[in-house]
């Protein structure tokens, strides 16, 4: 198994859980899997990456020091965009474009909540089946006719492209990115390690 870069983009505003649930899966599944097998390379890296040099200020103030730039990441194999307040990062150019290259280059492209408001505005979901958080479900609908939008409950899988319901829905998606690039038994573990109750299926939309 090699290790895989996962990058998680930050912005000022983004939601703290939308970034720092996917931070914990992806750390803890490299955690819990050196410790069964301290020989082999670690399944995982999580690089925090943002546009600019400096601290981000997360939604509630949170500040949060970003590893890299847009401009100097490391190669990514996995990116998600988490959500947020993103209005001011929608339509952004370098970030379009941005998106766009790495979408080319990536094994996985997602997004949690809000976040797939980005991936759309850089025309990276047209013709997929996607979500987003419930109360942006509408919205997103008809700010981007070319999506197949669906209320689905917690994650779609549309192959190299994955997105979430809201906040906490994107802890499920990262841990079923880590059983679908890892093995199904790594996952579990790691939410045994979080104390977290998986949700490892997509479930059902709420009533």
């Amino acid at each position: 198994m090699r290790t895989r870069t996962v990058g998680l983009y930050l912005y000022d505003d983004v939601e703290v859980l939308d970034f720092a649930g996917p931070f914990e899966v992806f750390s803890t599944a490299s955690r819990v899997a050196l410790r069964r097998r301290p020989d082999a390379p670690a399944p995982f890296r999580v690089v925090t990456v943002a546009r600019d040099k400096g601290p981000v200020r997360a939604r509630a103030g949170l500040p949060v020091l970003p590893e890299a730039t847009l401009a100097d990441h490391p190669p990514l194999d996995v990116l998600i965009v988490p959500g947020g307040a993103e209005q001011d990062e929608r339509g952004e150019p370098a970030l379009m474009a941005w998106l766009r290259a790495q979408a080319a280059q990536v094994e996985v492209l997602a997004s949690v909540c809000t976040g797939a408001f980005l991936l759309a505005g850089a025309g990276l979901l047209d013709g997929r089946r996607v979500t987003t958080h419930w109360e942006d479900v509408a919205e997103l609908a008809s700010g981007f006719p070319a999506l197949r939008v669906v209320d689905t409950g917690r994650w779609i899988d549309d192959g190299d492209i994955f997105t979430s319901a809201g906040i906490a829905a994107g802890i499920d998606m990262s841990l079923h990115l880590v059983a679908r690039l890892a093995d199904a038994k790594l996952a579990m573990a790691t939410a045994r390690q979080m104390d977290y109750h998986w949700q490892d299926s997509p479930g059902e939309p709420p009533p």
